[in-house]
């Protein structure tokens, strides 16, 4: 027989699944121990949502951040048994398949929705977040205010899909605005390009990198590294060869000047 505190909690279970909430989903690992181990339970918090930003003219095109966001939405929405769908909200008709393809995204699994303004933008991310069948979600949102950054929160807790949403201005205009400031958002990244190494035999551009700094996620620590795309493998990034960690050089001796 089952206990009481074992039927309460199978009764919380139901009402949730009548309700048509799920609680907090787990974590997406990275594979790289220097970077998840900033996060409390080390991965990137599922059915939550996150910030991602750019500097300068990054901001305007946000090419950085979307390659950033698309990859490890496709890998979330690859990851279950079923999977799921990819919704991407844009004010901008200006997505490129193609370039998705190249980075590993499967282009069957992507849903687009063009809106009219940044409320639309919001309301049409709170309501695919809340969307059975989507796993992820990646809206591009100049500012979330807090309000709607919490009914964002919820509807990735209703639904169980995980949101990023891409800090993208319009073209040509300052922002009066930033991202982050009292935000609901579970981690803030700032996403930019990096140099990348040569090919093989010294010919040609190796494989794509991107400078990744975490400003903040919830009781973590921040951090930032040089990412490249991977081309197999369960993880679609790594820490760039070059600036791995692989231990400090042993201290030289003082020499006297003169």
């Amino acid at each position: 027989m089952p206990s009481r505190a074992d039927l309460a909690t199978i009764r919380a279970q139901i009402a949730a699944v009548e309700a048509g909430t799920r609680s907090p989903g787990g974590v997406w690992r990275f594979g790289e121990a220097g970077i998840d181990g900033c996060f409390v339970k080390g991965g990137l918090a599922l059915s939550a949502w996150h910030e991602i930003a750019a500097d300068g003219m990054g901001a305007e095109l946000c090419a950085a951040p979307a390659a950033f966001a698309v990859q490890i939405a496709g890998a979330v929405a690859t990851a279950g048994k079923s999977g799921g769908e990819v919704v991407w909200v844009m004010r901008r008709d200006d997505l490129y398949p193609p370039g998705l393809a190249h980075l590993g995204f499967a282009a069957q699994r992507l849903i687009q929705v063009r809106a009219q303004s940044e409320d639309e933008v919001l309301a049409v991310l709170e309501e695919a977040l809340a969307s059975r069948g989507v796993a992820a979600v990646i809206g591009e949102a100049e500012y979330v205010p807090l309000t709607a950054g919490r009914r964002l929160q919820l509807a990735c807790e209703r639904g169980g899909a995980t949101g990023f949403v891409l800090a993208r201005r319009p073209y040509g205009v300052a922002s009066r605005k930033v991202m982050g400031g009292g935000s609901a958002s579970a981690s803030r990244w700032r996403v930019g390009p990096a140099p990348s190494a040569r090919g093989e035999g010294g010919l040609g551009l190796g494989a794509a990198r991107w400078t990744v700094a975490l400003e903040r996620c919830r009781g973590g620590r921040p951090g930032a590294w040089i990412l490249e795309e991977t081309a197999d493998g369960p993880h679609p990034f790594r820490l760039a060869a070059e600036v791995a960690d692989h231990g400090l050089a042993p201290p030289q001796p003082l020499r006297r000047a003169g």
